[in-house]
């Protein structure tokens, strides 16, 4: 799947850019009719620590998924948001199969 990274203010390693890819493959197990997905990695300028804000959109047939979370960390937002990406996609899925 093609991942659109964009980083707004900052410029992304690509440790952390191949990080979001691989974890963001892990998708395609789930549905593999995802069309396209885009992620948006913004810093807030606060003194907070929890200023990294991991946004992701995933474009499905018919469909779209935004998730958006906030933490210390963007490795850490990545996997809260694409775990609950994971159960979103998993339960439009059933509703799919409940209809057909």
């Amino acid at each position: 799947m093609k991942v659109n990274t964009q980083s707004v203010n900052f410029t992304a390693d690509s440790k952390l850019i191949d990080f979001i890819q691989k974890r963001m493959d892990k998708l395609d197990l789930f549905y593999d009719k995802i069309i396209q997905s885009d992620v948006y990695l913004k810093v807030e300028n606060t003194s907070d620590k929890e200023n990294k804000i991991f946004e992701v959109k995933v474009s499905v047939p018919g469909d779209s998924f935004v998730v958006k979370k906030q933490c210390k960390s963007f490795e850490e937002g990545a996997d809260a948001a694409i775990a609950s990406l994971g159960r979103q996609i998993k339960k439009r899925k059933e509703k799919l199969r409940a209809h057909s």
